[in-house]
């Protein structure tokens, strides 16, 4: 554990020639002495830490207080790095690479042995990824290691998208965060098994079904993403993750019935929060607490509000907390995964 306050540097990510920066070149410093440092993605902030060594991987588990039986993602600033840790690339593996690295999609291979096996939870494979962001590329490069990085917040918390939420969750935890300002997508990668030579989805996000089958043609998606009881394959997939402080319910059915939820639980004497898109905004005058998460009519500013929305009930202490669900189309469909495992699956239908 790190006992004093933890340090903030902040780094422009448009700043020509980061990988020269100082302040880069201090986190990269810390990265190579076994600390662990917070840097944005374009995704959510990681945890990295040396993906070779055992000590660094501990004080990320440590920090975020994760189940150890978790994997992390291996994120690379370039394919040299990927050849030392990867047995072989299948030809869809490729493919995806091509089309979508630098970017928000994590592949599963089959590693070679020579990263930490903490790393891998002692799986046979490894998910690496390449992020599409000017800070993390320079972190990598400047650091010349393979970081191994989940999200940078307390674990089963919704995942950071801002260098305060970082802070909130891991201040003295940690020694560094560097503040690239708030994430893009604003969910994780999506994570695809090619280790067998088919493309499965292990867990929906940044990349969606559709644009991986544009590039590889039929796709499928592991079982364990619909069911509890199935042991999953990728990080994140696990536990009960993204949750806010009160207890959240998702709501499938029309205004009305939405209506009736909320009256009933204020009725309970409960402090009600609703997550509404801006088309409900103002519908629910008797919640205590109204988040709007973004547009219907594009669900991309869904994605990228979602973990902030999540966070802001915990300022006002609901009791409950009510959400409109979305369609399991595109980025939908990453949106409603997040959603289902902040909610613990407790949806109530129409």
């Amino acid at each position: 554990m790190h006992d004093n306050k933890t340090e903030v540097i902040s780094v422009e990510k448009d700043v020509e020639n980061l990988s020269k920066n100082d302040e880069i070149e201090h986190a990269a410093k810390r990265i190579i002495a076994g600390e662990v440092v917070a840097f944005p993605t374009e995704t959510v902030y990681g945890l990295g830490g040396n993906a070779l060594s055992d000590k660094a991987i501990e004080r990320i588990y440590e920090a975020k207080g994760r189940p150890s039986d978790n994997p992390l993602i291996v994120h690379i600033a370039n394919m040299e790095q990927l050849s030392k840790y990867v047995e072989k690339i299948p030809s869809p593996a490729q493919k995806l690479m091509e089309a979508f690295w630098p970017g928000p999609l994590t592949i599963v291979l089959e590693h070679s042995g020579n990263l930490s096996p903490r790393v891998t939870a002692n799986l046979s494979t490894v998910a690496v990824r390449m992020p599409d962001h000017p800070i993390a590329l320079a972190l990598i490069k400047a650091s010349d290691i393979p970081l191994a990085a989940p999200s940078a917040n307390t674990s089963g918390k919704p995942s950071p998208t801002t260098a305060d939420h970082v802070y909130h969750d891991l201040n003295g935890r940690i020694p560094l965060i560097i503040d690239g300002g708030p994430t893009g997508v604003g969910v994780e990668s999506t994570v695809v098994d090619c280790s067998t030579g088919e493309v499965i989805i292990l867990r929906p996000g940044g990349v969606t079904k559709e644009q991986l089958e544009e590039v590889v043609g039929q796709v499928s998606e592991d079982p364990a993403l619909y069911e509890k009881d199935l042991t999953p394959k990728s990080p994140g997939m696990k536990y009960t993750h993204y949750a806010p402080s009160a207890p959240l319910v998702l709501v499938d059915g029309g205004v009305d019935f939405f209506h009736r939820q909320v009256e009933e639980g204020v009725a309970a004497g409960k402090k009600v929060g609703v997550m509404v898109t801006e088309d409900n905004r103002g519908l629910f005058l008797e919640a205590h607490q109204e988040v709007v998460c973004g547009k219907r009519t594009d669900l991309s500013t869904v994605a990228q509000r979602l973990y902030e929305s999540l966070r802001a009930f915990d300022k006002n202490n609901v009791d409950i907390i009510y959400s409109e669900v979305f369609p399991e189309t595109a980025i939908g469909s990453a949106i409603m995964n997040r959603l289902r495992k902040a909610a613990g699956g407790q949806v109530i239908k129409e």
